[in-house]
């Protein structure tokens, strides 16, 4: 098996100076061997891409060699790199690890390839409902669902040993044990994720429609009253402006915050680096906005994308059905911790393991997960939430209006793509 490369430099060289025959860079197949079939997706640590692209070239008895192009683990310089092959027609993309809000824009730019009948039946089978809509774009379906992903509430047990089941409950009790609570405040990608969870789990949404905005100004209100009220509580993270999700989960571990909301790698994190930490760690639902209304946690992970220009079509959407197999999912788990996009497969052991004691609890709030807007224009929305609401202690808890009026001005421009690069 050949090994995985991060980027070729002749094929970069070849992008920087704006170049459109790629083709010598590779994805061709001159008939001495397999087919290679190219797959862009950002590196894992555990090794879960080089081990599944492995098992498929395996599996494919010599017709295709599966060779991981690892892009950075910020999904930013991946998207960059990724558009700019992209737009430059590149063949040698075959197939993308696409992370779910990627989708209408890859869609939308005919940069890559649908999914049709039986094809799209077999990858759509068993998948919770919320993650093939990250992968469909206007009724169709443009990704193969590969992992997902969702946060949780995590707390100690012995400090509290009742989760709180609102975000208002959560502020109080962290106040009276004179703690913090660790949320993703920093102006980039996981604040927008904080903010349109807040949302939807008020009864509000960000858009109705790719360019439509919806924002409704009661619950949208209340959510933006909550965010700030956290910010602005004693019980806010100190770094809380400038937390992403590896300070959020540094705070947990070294006791500073006995709240904490954070993706599944949180618990095997502290397993390995806080393990007194792990041993009192409990998972709840994600923090609701209202007592009466359901949580609307987050959505992460990704989706396996054919691209366009491929020379090899049917063999790359082959290569993509079995990078999605349950079997390739389950491998994912174990080597990576992220969670697989198929509710029958959490009554496995592997998935148990993985997620010990809140296997079912990952299963059932990936259900009930709100994904961020599918939208060509979700980069702008994207930066038009954070710069609507950063820094959160910003927003005023008395009188959240005028970040409410904030976010729709830049929202509104966002969503026609008006006002923002």
């Amino acid at each position: 098996m050949r090994k995985p490369r991060v980027l070729r430099g002749i094929c970069a060289g070849a992008l920087a100076a704006g170049a459109l025959a790629l083709s010598a860079c590779g994805g061709g197949d001159d008939g001495s061997g397999p087919t290679e079939l190219h797959w862009f997706i950002s590196i894992q640590p555990g090794g879960s891409v080089e081990a599944v692209a492995e098992a498929c070239s395996k599996q494919s008895n010599g017709r295709y060699e599966i060779v991981p192009e690892l892009q950075p683990s910020d999904a930013t310089l991946t998207h960059e790199q990724l558009i700019r092959r992209l737009g430059a027609e590149d063949p040698t993309v075959d197939l993308i690890g696409m992370d779910v809000v990627w989708t209408a824009e890859f869609a939308n730019a005919g940069w890559i390839k649908p999914w049709e009948g039986a094809a799209a039946r077999e990858v759509s089978r068993g998948v919770f409902g919320p993650v093939l809509q990250t992968a469909t774009f206007e009724d169709t379906l443009y990704g193969a669902p590969f992992n997902s992903n969702t946060q949780l509430l995590w707390y100690r047990k012995d400090k509290t040993p009742k989760p709180p089941r609102t975000w208002e409950e959560m502020i109080r009790e962290a106040e009276r044990l004179d703690t913090t609570i660790a949320a993703q405040g920093n102006r980039y990608e996981g604040y927008t994720v904080w903010v349109n969870a807040m949302i939807e789990s008020a009864g509000a949404q960000l858009l109705s429609g790719p360019e439509s905005v919806s924002l409704d100004e009661q619950p949208t209100t209340e959510a933006l009253r909550l965010i700030g009220e956290v910010a602005n509580s004693p019980a806010a993270l100190a770094t809380l402006s400038t937390s992403d999700e590896d300070v959020s989960r540094l705070a947990f571990e070294a006791g500073d915050a006995y709240f904490m909301i954070n993706y599944t790698f949180a618990y095997s994190s502290a397993a390995t680096e806080a393990p007194d930490i792990a041993k009192v760690m409990g998972a709840a639902p994600f923090p609701r906005v209202a007592p009466d209304l359901p949580e609307a946690p987050p959505l992460g992970g990704f989706n396996i994308g054919v691209g366009e220009f491929t020379e090899h079509e049917d063999l790359a959407f082959e290569a993509a059905r079995c990078l999605t197999s349950p079997e390739q999912q389950l491998t994912v788990t174990e080597l990576d911790g992220l969670p697989p996009v198929r509710e029958a497969l959490y009554d496995t052991k592997i998935v148990k393991k993985a997620f010990p004691g809140f296997a079912q609890l990952t299963a059932d709030q990936i259900q009930a997960a709100a994904p961020r807007p599918v939208t060509p224009a979700y980069t702008d929305v994207s930066l038009a939430v954070q710069r609507a609401l950063h820094p959160p202690d910003a927003i005023d808890p008395d009188d959240p209006t005028s970040a409410f009026e904030e976010l729709l001005e830049k929202l509104e421009d966002a969503a026609k793509r008006e006002g923002l690069i």
